[in-house]
């Protein structure tokens, strides 16, 4: 991605989620040079990367194969605000250990496709698909499109297989999960990368979590 493509993005994603009233903590504006300001009173946050996060997880097609992320905390929990826009797929992945909450916060519909794993860690073609939603307990065959409107959630334990992306309008998406681990805690379908390649065109808006 060229870092004038990530630029834009940036202040793109700042406009649609202060649109449904959520703000952002004030290091989201800072610029690199208030990062080294405050190396050594915000270590938080390099340490548990917090911060700004947009990735086409090396694909080189946002638009298509991609998702936005800003990590809010992640100490003893975690909490995410993405978007998942229209079309735009965030690649079949599994996680290890973290347990996550996925709420639509807002927008459009979001379309969760879920599977089981087998015993070694695969995709379950399968196996009945048993996940929470909002505390109800919902069982679907396998490879089944959870739908959830604003408001809605659904929780998935570690080991369920999940892809997601917007349908009718792009969705402001909350993630509450157990601590995030982006480097050893994703476990993809296909061999991708987890962040992007960067060209770097223009300087920086603010920096992504992958400069820290």
């Amino acid at each position: 991605m060229k870092r004038s493509e990530i630029n834009t993005i940036m202040a793109q994603a700042d406009k649609f989620i202060g649109s449904f009233g959520f703000k952002l903590p004030p290091f989201a504006y800072w610029s690199p040079a208030d990062f080294r300001r405050h190396a050594d009173d915000a270590k938080a946050i390099f340490d548990q990367k917090l911060g700004w996060d947009i990735t086409d997880y090396g694909q080189g097609d946002f638009a298509k194969t991609g998702v936005f992320l800003f990590t809010l905390r992640n100490g003893l929990y975690a909490e995410k605000i993405m978007i998942s826009r229209v079309n735009q797929v965030c690649p079949m992945h599994r996680h290890h250990v973290k347990a996550e909450d996925i709420i639509n916060r807002g927008g459009g519909t979001l379309a969760v496709e879920l599977f089981m794993s087998t015993g070694q860690g695969g995709m379950d073609m399968q196996a009945e698909v048993t996940v929470s939603t909002d505390g109800r307990v919902r069982r679907m065959p396998a490879g089944s499109l959870l739908k959830l409107s604003p408001g809605e959630s659904v929780t998935l334990l570690p080991g369920v297989w999940h892809a997601f992306w917007g349908e009718g309008q792009d969705v402001l998406v909350g993630e509450v999960s157990t601590v995030n681990d982006d480097i050893g805690d994703n476990v993809f379908r296909d061999p991708i990368g987890r962040f992007p390649h960067i060209e770097e065109d223009e300087p920086p808006l603010h920096l992504l979590v992958g400069d820290y």
